[in-house]
């Protein structure tokens, strides 16, 4: 591997495993088979959960684990962006406003991630705090809150559901101190995150 750009060792292959449901969710989107969207979505986020956790465990130089970090931030990109933006955007919310919001959403997202790893760069071990929402848990919030699109009439749906982008928009950038999660709170997200994934093959 060594003639091929990149690290290419298994420290990173849950965040490669991620990339790659990423853009079959977008895919999926595009053909219209949302629910399958949502699941890829919240397996982006369960990838995400670990990935850290899985690095670690593998012996790494400092080249291999500020790859591991770049990378990291650079799938965020195509997971908790591009792909719930083209699950928004196929589900058929693209009036004028929209496009809007989801260039706002965008732009919130990607200086939230600058932002960490400047944060992250310049501390002095693990960081024990989030400086605003990650972008990470936009994995559960969109894929939960579209769950209401069975309970409320269409219109209602379509406000709703914009609005939760707007918020989480607005979450990513307000400088709110979040605890990072840690030990059982792992497990936690992890068992959520299988539970809407349950809801969405059996109920949706």
């Amino acid at each position: 591997m060594k003639k091929i750009v990149g690290f290419w060792n298994p420290s990173v292959i849950l965040t490669y495993i991620g990339m790659s449901l990423a853009v079959v969710g977008i895919f999926l989107s595009v053909k219209g088979l949302i629910s399958y969207s949502f699941i890829c979505l919240a397996l982006c986020g369960i990838c995400d959960l670990f990935d850290g956790s899985v690095a670690r465990r593998f012996k790494r130089t400092e080249e291999e684990k500020a790859f591991g970090i770049e990378l990291d931030s650079l799938v965020d990109v195509i997971s908790f962006i591009a792909l719930p933006v083209s699950i928004y955007m196929n589900i058929g919310l693209m009036s004028p406003v929209h496009l809007i919001i989801y260039v706002l959403y965008a732009v919130a997202g990607i200086a939230r991630l600058g932002y960490f790893n400047v944060i992250t760069a310049d501390s002095e071990g693990p960081v024990k705090y989030y400086t605003g929402l990650p972008i990470t848990y936009a994995a559960l919030v969109f894929s939960i809150m579209y769950l209401t699109v069975k309970i409320l009439p269409g219109e209602i749906f379509a406000v709703v559901y914009t609005l939760s982008m707007v918020i989480v928009t607005i979450l990513e950038v307000i400088k709110v101190k979040m605890v990072k999660p840690k030990g059982l709170a792992y497990a936690f997200f992890g068992i959520l995150a299988i539970a809407v994934i349950a809801l969405y093959v059996f109920a949706v």
